[in-house]
């Protein structure tokens, strides 16, 4: 796995306990988001280095998500069904702030729009979701910060499958590791991937999508 890792209470001395934040495990150009998928749409991810195949629809929408804590509350800890396999995605920093970009937030916001209708047609033009979320502890406890998961739907969609992955790792054992020392009650050996916040280059972006 190219993902380095910490033990989870060493990233709670560091990170923020609270505010809307995006946590991700990130190197100088490179960033990881996690998709979880069934185990016909994860072979071919893997083997082939991009989202397709026969099992995978472009016609739509399909959420990722940075932070290694939200993808394990969705996923259950690959227990989930369709949902078995817990797939690390590396792309470049400049493609997810793109992505960032060209989001329309999920629920209407006065901070974020200047009228409803204005949040409306963000929602019926653009390709990209942005959902603020309670972020999870290991055991799946809600926290105070929150964290983000983006739906990407269309060209968006495309664009990430098929060219802005820049490679893809199976962790789905590192997974089932993990999960069985928490079973034991062994949070204090749990590991994860070392996460830091992601700042936007652009400043105007953080505003513009509600980074607290």
């Amino acid at each position: 796995m190219n993902i380095t890792t910490e033990l989870y209470t060493d990233s709670q001395k560091r990170l923020p306990t609270a505010g809307q934040v995006i946590l991700a495990h990130q190197t100088d150009n490179l960033m990881v988001v996690y998709q979880a998928y069934n185990n016909r749409i994860a072979d071919f991810a893997v083997a082939n280095q991009m989202l397709g195949g026969a099992d995978f629809s472009y016609n739509r929408m399909s959420w990722i998500k940075p932070n290694f804590l939200w993808m394990m509350y969705r996923c259950g800890w690959a227990a989930k069904e369709n949902q078995e396999r817990v797939l690390a995605i590396w792309i470049e920093k400049s493609a997810f702030e793109g992505i960032l970009n060209n989001a329309a937030i999920s629920s209407f916001n006065p901070k974020y729009h200047n009228s409803q209708q204005e949040w409306k047609n963000d929602l019926n033009t653009k390709e990209v979701r942005l959902q603020w979320d309670p972020d999870h502890d290991p055991y799946g406890n809600k926290l105070q910060r929150r964290a983000v998961q983006l739906g990407l739907k269309g060209k968006a969609l495309e664009d990430f499958g098929r060219n802005q992955i820049k490679r893809i790792e199976d962790i789905t054992d590192f997974v089932k590791q993990q999960k069985l020392g928490l079973d034991s009650d062994q949070l204090n050996r749990l590991l994860v991937p070392v996460e830091t916040v992601f700042e936007p280059a652009n400043k105007d972006t953080k505003s513009k999508i509600g980074i607290e």
